[in-house]
């Protein structure tokens, strides 16, 4: 499994589309066996769910995005759980421990 979680310095990113990087951990096992981060390309519509799909995500932890990305990631099967703040650390740790609930979600469109 694939997690990617938007991230401006060290806390999670509010709005996915505009975010200056990425944290991508693979989780197995329940354990991250690697992390890294990626800068965005940018904001372009339809991009972002593409990209994470080459990647291989499976999952996006995000403070907010917009509708119609959250409908491009549900078609490639990516879950997608907004509504989330804090750091990027916690959100990972809260998720692998089954505890990560999704908010409201923080994106205005």
């Amino acid at each position: 499994m694939k997690v990617c979680i938007p991230i401006e310095g060290t806390m999670v990113s509010q709005h996915f589309g505009h975010t200056p990087e990425f944290l991508i951990a693979t989780i197995e096992d329940g354990k991250i066996v690697s992390r890294k981060v990626e800068k965005s390309p940018g904001h372009e519509p339809g991009l972002l769910p593409k990209l994470m799909a080459s990647w291989g995500v499976t999952n996006v932890i995000t403070g907010g995005l917009g509708k119609r990305a959250l409908d491009m990631f549900e078609e490639r099967n990516i879950q997608v759980i907004s509504g989330v703040t804090g750091t990027a650390d916690e959100a990972l740790k809260a998720f692998l421990e089954g505890k990560l609930v999704a908010g409201e979600n923080l994106c205005d469109h």
